[in-house]
Parts: C-alpha cells; sequence; structure tokens
C-alpha cells in the first residue's frame, strides 16, 4: 500500500519545469496586458500614467488575481499546464484547496510586495535628507535579504522540486495537477522516419547540381535505342530534319554538330554553353563543329516528306 501510494504521488508530481513555465507565462501575460493598457492612453498627454504607475498597476494585477487565484486556485500560466495551487497545511491526503486566508497573504505578498517597491523606489529617488537616507539604507537592507531567501528557496527548489518560489513556501501552498496524468510512452518513429527522409532530401538537393542531367540524357538513349545504318547523308539528314533532338519541335535555324541529327541553334548553343562537353542525344556524337544546315538540302523537300 505504501509502495502504491509512493508511486501514485510520483506520477502526480508536477515537474520543474513546468512550475518554471507557468511562473514565465504569468510575466509575460502581466506584459501583455501593461501594453494593451497603456495603449488605450496613446493619444493622451505624455507621462500620464508615470505618476501614478504602481498604484495602476497593483489594480490590474489585483484584477488578474480575482479571476484566477481567488477563484480557480491557479494562475493563468498554471491553468495552461492543467496545474493548480494545493495547501500543504492539509493533513488530507486528497486535494484541498488553498483556503481563503491563504490568497489573500498571496495577494499581499506578490501584488502588495511589487506596489511598496515601487512606490519606495519613486520616493526615495529625489530625496536627500538624512532620515529619507536611513530609511532608504533599511529598505535595501530588507530588499537584500528578500533576494537572498529567494536564491536561497531556488536552490532548494531545484533540488526538492517544491515550492518554486518563496512566497509559495511561506504560505505553505505547492502546485500540483487538476487531473492525474497517466504514465505515456513516447515513439520516435515517426521523429526518425521524418530525419532520414530530409536527409535524403538535403543530399539530394547537394547531388543534383553536380549531375549533368543533359549528358546523362543522351548516354542513356544511346544505350536504350542503338544505332542502325550508315553514317550521315544528305537523305538521313532530311528525313531527321523534321525536328529538332533536343526538343522535338520543328527546328528553327537549323544547325547540325556533325552528325545526322538537327538541332534548333538555340537548342543546341545553350546546351553546349552549358556542357562543354556536350554529345547528341540521339548518338552520342561529341560536337566538333555547330554548322548550318547544309544549303543542298532545301527546306521545300523536308517539308514535302
Amino acid at each position: 500500500m505504501a509502495s502504491r501510494d509512493e508511486n501514485m504521488k510520483q506520477t502526480n508530481r508536477v515537474l520543474r519545469i513546468s512550475q518554471l513555465d507557468a511562473l514565465e507565462l504569468n510575466k509575460a501575460l502581466e506584459q501583455l496586458v501593461w501594453s494593451q493598457f497603456t495603449q488605450c492612453f496613446h493619444g493622451f498627454k505624455p507621462g500620464l500614467l508615470a505618476r501614478f504607475e504602481p498604484e495602476v498597476k497593483a489594480f490590474l494585477w489585483l484584477f488578474l488575481w480575482r479571476f484566477t487565484i481567488y477563484s480557480k486556485n491557479a494562475t493563468v500560466g498554471q491553468s495552461v499546464l492543467n496545474i493548480q495551487y494545493k495547501n500543504d497545511f492539509s493533513p488530507n491526503l486528497r486535494y484541498q484547496p488553498p483556503s481563503k486566508n491563504q490568497k489573500l497573504w498571496y495577494a499581499v505578498c506578490t501584488i502588495g510586495g511589487k506596489w511598496l517597491e515601487e512606490r519606495c523606489y519613486d520616493l526615495f529617488r529625489n530625496r536627500h535628507i538624512a532620515s529619507f537616507r536611513k530609511a532608504k539604507q533599511c529598505v535595501n537592507l530588507v530588499v537584500g535579504l528578500l533576494k537572498l531567501g529567494r536564491l536561497i528557496n531556488f536552490l532548494i527548489f531545484l533540488q526538492r522540486g517544491k515550492f518554486a518560489t518563496l512566497t509559495e513556501r511561506l504560505l505553505g501552498i505547492h502546485s500540483v495537477f487538476c487531473r492525474p496524468q497517466n504514465v505515456r510512452e513516447v515513439g520516435f518513429e515517426y521523429m526518425n522516419r521524418e530525419l532520414l527522409w530530409h536527409g535524403f532530401a538535403e543530399f539530394l538537393i547537394f547531388l543534383l547540381p553536380l549531375v549533368n542531367i543533359q549528358k546523362l540524357k543522351g548516354k542513356l538513349s544511346s544505350w536504350c535505342i542503338p544505332l542502325t545504318g550508315a553514317p550521315s547523308s544528305d537523305s538521313t539528314l532530311t528525313t531527321s530534319g523534321r525536328q529538332c533532338s533536343l526538343c522535338g519541335e520543328w527546328p528553327t535555324m537549323p544547325h547540325t554538330i556533325g552528325c545526322e541529327h538537327v538541332f534548333c541553334y538555340y537548342c543546341v548553343k545553350s546546351s553546349f554553353l552549358f556542357d562543354v562537353s556536350f554529345a547528341c542525344p540521339k548518338c552520342g556524337t561529341e560536337v566538333h563543329s555547330l554548322q548550318p544546315l547544309k544549303s543542298g538540302i532545301e527546306m521545300t523537300e523536308v517539308n514535302a516528306l
């Protein structure tokens, strides 16, 4: 029975990273709310909110506290991560929400602490009287001790994984899951398949520019379609002159490269500029000289065919 309870505690235990993520989400929400609120006064006199900025912020945070922790026992960041606060002082093993006093003291420590720090900073910033100087030193001492306490609490939190903030430790509230979490097995088959495919795609992107597609196509054509018949003649030129051996259309400004096949001037010229070792895709003959079609062969004869 004891081992079962321990397993339940380990299963429902909130990870440290989840608690820290909830705190970061709360900070991001506060910045978003404040930026949206200040935009409402964008058209007013500059510095209108500067004088009462600590009070306005405290009012906004109090409004958020009322509809998050006070009513739902969780901050906005905790609600997103399926986390809520539990009363650690309760002897019951079942979930016990924080008491009303704990919620009120939470507001005092968080909202009231921020307001007091900002207001004291504004109050002592331009004061140089001896009495204010002593008060400022006392306030700085208290703030330094609080920061030291937060550091010690954070180190303990990293070790034990409970009470992410000093306020939670003092009030006796800690984070638990709203609903029991099931242990899930993560499969990496899909991830491995995606990694293999992306690696293969990147390899092809690197390899394809290095491959001479035109020359490879010519080699395959020469292997698949063996050559028959005698070498080039006027009749052969006339027969093959009906279409370009590269684009397959009627040859524009027909030229030859030393074989019986005819090419468009622009097709063969661009292919030769792209690849110096360009060869005929039909017979594999390399370019010796680029010459126009012989004048003895009239295009009317080709067209008659």
